[in-house]
């Protein structure tokens, strides 16, 4: 048995202003229990809590990180100079969520 359930998909899909026909909720629901069917598969791994996390994906990692360099901006002016619609040093965009 799943531990999602429609009405927690149509819920979280109404707190994030998107509408799910009945065929995404279904798609989603068929998702979730695959991905929960997966994640007791690892939990059912004997000793599993004794496995050490990783820490990233290769063995041999060697982070290389360079130095700083300061570098000369452009003035904001000028930046600013490519915008259509700005107020003082703010760009105006078009509103995308209802």
């Amino acid at each position: 048995m799943s531990k999602f359930t429609k009405e927690m998909v149509n819920d979280y899909a109404e707190k994030l202003l998107i509408g799910l026909t009945e065929e995404e909720t279904k798609m989603v629901l068929d998702e979730f229990a695959i991905i929960d069917e997966n994640i007791n598969k690892i939990n059912d791994i004997k000793d599993i809590e004794q496995v050490e996390p990783m820490t990233h994906c290769l063995d041999n990692f060697i982070y290389d990180l360079r130095e700083d360099e300061v570098e000369e901006s452009i003035p904001i002016e000028e930046l600013l100079q490519n915008c259509d619609d700005r107020t003082e040093r703010e760009v105006q965009v078009p509103k995308v969520v209802g």
